[in-house]
This record gives structure tokens, C-alpha cells and sequence, in this order.
């Protein structure tokens, strides 16, 4: 007798991508009663599956630990001596910074299977393909075990981005790496060179900068962190190339990237804004020119899912595709590739599915660059008021006047506060100094509730803190900054 069909596994909620948009999607969705499965064909080195996407394996996570590192390294070499304090005899072990940098990452992603187990989310251990729609959704799932199809009511796609490809150039992340290659070089390169002075091209350069590479960054756009408010920018430029001595060559375009694999070295030849040839040999090559998402190969054509000309899957506010209960978040739809604003859209989708009212705020959405000094903002920049034609008043306040930032021995930079200028409500905070990524929340909670920057000029900050440069930051908007 021929052996009766299997039925498919059935689920209210399928998650095609764990990274952060998508397990957090497939975590809220099981906390509100919905039967959840989440779909995710990462690997280690090892060939084990694992959680949390390009962020937590080859992102965020590890980048951070290294950022952490080499900042103490450095803190050592060359810091520690105004505070009385002398060292002899350091000495760099790689092999264990890079170590402790792969032991939180499982750690992390680790974590995730446990949060997976504790709200009965199913993994589902392959690549997820949309095979059909209509009154249920079918999602082919290949896995080490061969072929296997579920069925779902709502499917959300989380798939991600990759690293975006330099026409020409070969990465084998071994002399020329994308950012999953640069957080594991052997030993730290003499001459490093990066293409891209964007926000993983200044992170990563800035890591092996504090490690003893002389490094040398490449971007093709004219301006520097063109997307920052100009003050921050030009702070910035001012710091990373002075004091910090990166070697940052705007608008230049790149003519080719040669590997000389016997003398272990790449050439990279290219035009200077003037039109000047110009060479430069590095023992190793970072491509940081961008990412894109990870839409192809998704079966898109099976369903009639529109995906428009940057690769991106179209959807309204709410991350609704055009196709009935067939979402969409993170890095494969419009906005910035952030990973907090996938986490919340994650969270909206969910909500919405379970019948409650989930939204984005996406005026509201923090950006932040871990270079030291960190580099944070929200909302509108100045030359986006400008352009926009906003009427607008700005309160500025230097780290140089707060007690606890000279104690931390963190003079530098700033906080600058933007603020409509007939209401006073908070339309941009924008900071470059010690510890941006954690002052700029209170921003994120001010804008979030419209303040104006009289609200925050009237809340007691705790003294001394570094959180007093937000508060004289929003004095200033007034001419009333009290310590400066």
C-alpha cells in the first residue's frame, strides 16, 4: 500500500530570517497566543545552525566586543598615564581578544534558542521559500534533512541584507574582506585599507587603527558622514583625522583591486577628486561600500511579490506587503538598516497579527556610530531644517564643561539640540562625545512624547553626570546654559 501523505506542520505565524527583526517578530508573536515557527539557514564555521542573523554572528555583536577591546588596549597604551597611572611590558594577545569576541557571540546566539524554547517558538533549521499564497500560505523549508513545506496563516519575511559587492572585486575574506572576514584577521595588519567610510568601514578601521595598523580609508561620496548633522561631521573629521591619524580620502574613485597572493599583499589603484592616478599597496583590503537586502531567491515569483528596483519588498506603514497576511521587515524594506528599527517593526507586525494596534514611530529611530568618541543622533538634522524650510532655534553644550566627562578624561565633542521655533517641541539631538549611544535615549524618550527642550531644561540630571551636556544643551537653545 502506498504510504499515506504527511500532513504539513500548520502555524498561525511563520518567520522567514532570524536575525533581530526576525526572532523578535517570532518571540512577540508567541507571546500573544499565536503558534509561531521561525525559519533560519544560518551556519557557523563549524556547520551548526545558529539564531540571530548577520548582527549577532558577524555584526553588531562581535564588532562591539572588539570595538570594547581595542579601546581598552589603547586606553592602556596610551591613556592611562593622566590618571597616574604607568604600565610596562603590554602586550597584545589576538588569538584571545578574538576568542572572547566568538564567546559572546554564542553566548548571544545561544541565548536566543533558550528564548526560542521558553515561548515555545518552533526553529525550523533551513532556507525558507515562499511557495504559495491564498487562504494559507506554504513556505518550503530546506534544510540538512532534505526538502519540507508548513503551512501558515501570516508569514512575515526578515530575511536581511548581505554586504554590498564592489563591481570587479573578489572578496575571499582572507586579503580582501567584507565585514564578516575583518573580525578575524590572525594577526593585526601593518597597512590596512578600507573602502567605504561609512558607519562599518569607520567602526572597523577605527579597531584595528587601535591596534597598531596604520589605516587608510577610501570613499568615493564627497563629504564626510554626509547623513550626520554638519556639526557633528565636521567634529568628527576633525578628530579621526587629526588626533587619531586615519588617513580619509573623499571622492576618489576606484579603478581597480589587484591580489598579489605570493607577496600576500592587495594593490588598489584609483583616481583622487582631481583626476590623479593614484596606488596604494595593504596587506589586507576592507569593502565596506554598503549592504543590500536579501530578496533574491525568496519566491517572490511564485507568490506575485513585488520587490522594486533596489531589492527591497514594497510595503505600506505598517509592513504589509500587497499580498494578504504576507509581511515584510528590517534590512528588506524601505529605511535605514538598523537593527533596533527591525526589532520594533518586528514587534508591529506581531501586534497587528494578534489584533492590537502595533506602530513604528520612525521619526523617532536613534542612529549610532561606535568610533571613539561615539557618534549618536535622532531626528533632523540641521541641513534637513534648512532644506525643508523649518523654522528652528539650536542649543549647543561642549563635553569640555561637564565635571564627569574630565574625570573620565572625555573632553571631547558635544551634544546639539535642534527645536521647532515657534513651539520649542524637539525636532533633532545630535551628539559626538563619551558614552552618545547611551545619552541619546533620552532624546529617543523625548521625541517619542513630543517634547519641547523646555522639558528637558526643566528635569533634574544627576550631578555629576554626562547626561548634564543633554540639559545644557537644551538651556542653550534659550542663551540660559548654566556651566558654560
Amino acid at each position: 500500500m502506498a504510504a499515506e501523505p504527511t500532513t504539513p506542520q500548520s502555524f498561525d505565524v511563520v518567520v522567514i530570517g532570524a536575525g533581530p527583526a526576525g526572532y523578535i517578530a517570532a518571540i512577540r508573536a508567541a507571546q500573544l497566543g499565536l503558534t509561531t515557527a521561525c525559519v533560519e539557514q544560518w551556519k557557523t564555521p563549524q556547520g551548526e545552525y545558529a539564531l540571530g542573523g548577520t548582527c549577532l554572528n558577524v555584526g553588531c555583536i562581535p564588532s562591539k566586543a572588539l570595538l570594547e577591546s581595542s579601546e581598552n588596549y589603547e586606553r592602556v597604551l596610551h591613556k592611562f598615564a593622566v590618571h597616574g597611572i604607568t604600565t610596562k611590558g603590554v602586550e597584545l594577545d589576538l588569538a584571545k581578544m578574538l576568542d572572547r569576541k566568538d564567546k559572546i557571540v554564542q553566548k548571544m546566539t545561544g541565548g536566543i534558542a533558550g528564548l526560542f524554547k521558553k515561548n515555545k517558538v518552533t526553529w525550523l533549521k533551513g532556507r525558507g521559500k515562499l511557495l504559495s499564497g491564498g487562504t494559507t500560505w506554504k513556505v518550503e523549508v530546506a534544510g540538512d534533512k532534505g526538502l519540507e513545506v508548513v503551512e501558515a496563516k501570516n508569514v512575515i519575511l526578515a530575511t536581511g541584507s548581505r554586504p554590498r559587492q564592489l563591481a570587479g572585486v573578489t572578496v575571499d575574506n582572507d586579503l580582501v574582506c567584507d565585514n564578516e572576514g575583518a573580525l578575524s584577521f590572525k594577526a593585526v595588519p601593518e597597512n590596512l585599507g578600507v573602502i567605504g567610510a561609512g558607519v562599518i568601514g569607520l567602526e572597523l578601521g577605527s579597531v584595528w587603527r587601535r591596534l597598531g595598523s596604520k589605516v587608510t580609508i577610501l570613499e568615493a561620496v564627497p563629504e564626510f558622514l554626509a547623513a550626520a548633522d554638519q556639526a557633528v561631521s565636521q567634529e568628527a573629521w576633525r578628530m579621526f583625522t587629526g588626533e587619531q591619524q586615519l588617513d580619509i580620502q573623499l571622492g576618489v574613485n576606484i579603478a581597480s583591486v589587484k591580489v598579489d597572493a605570493k607577496k600576500r599583499r592587495v594593490v588598489v589603484e584609483y583616481k583622487s577628486p582631481d583626476g590623479t592616478a593614484k596606488k596604494a599597496e595593504f596587506d589586507r583590503l576592507i569593502v565596506s561600500v554598503g549592504r543590500v537586502p536579501n530578496t533574491g531567491d525568496l519566491g517572490a515569483e511564485n507568490v506575485g511579490l513585488k520587490i522594486d528596483a533596489r531589492g527591497c519588498v514594497e510595503v505600506d506603514k505598517n509592513c504589509r506587503s500587497g499580498l494578504p497576511r504576507l509581511y515584510a521587515i528590517g534590512d528588506i524594506v524601505r529605511g535605514p538598516m538598523l537593527a533596533h528599527k527591525g526589532e520594533d517593526e518586528g514587534v508591529m507586525v506581531a501586534e497587528i497579527i494578534a489584533g492590537q494596534h502595533g506602530h513604528v514611530n520612525y521619526d523617532a529611530i536613534p542612529w549610532v556610530i561606535y568610533t571613539a568618541p561615539e557618534i549618536a543622533w535622532v531626528g533632523k538634522t540641521e541641513q534637513q531644517l534648512k532644506a525643508e524650510g523649518i523654522a528652528y532655534r539650536t542649543g549647543r553644550f561642549p563635553f569640555a564643561y561637564n565635571g564627569r566627562a574630565l574625570g573620565r578624561d572625555e573632553p571631547e565633542g558635544f551634544i546639539k539640540m535642534l527645536a521647532d521655533a515657534t513651539t520649542d517641541r524637539i525636532l533633532g539631538v545630535h551628539a559626538i562625545g563619551g558614552q552618545a549611544s547611551e545619552l541619546i535615549a533620552e532624546a529617543v524618550v523625548a521625541m517619542e512624547f513630543g517634547a519641547s527642550s523646555e522639558d528637558i531644561a526643566r528635569i533634574c540630571h544627576a550631578h555629576p553626570s554626562m547626561s548634564e551636556v543633554m540639559r545644557e544643551s537644551a538651556l542653550a537653545l534659550d542663551k540660559r546654559s548654566l556651566n558654560g
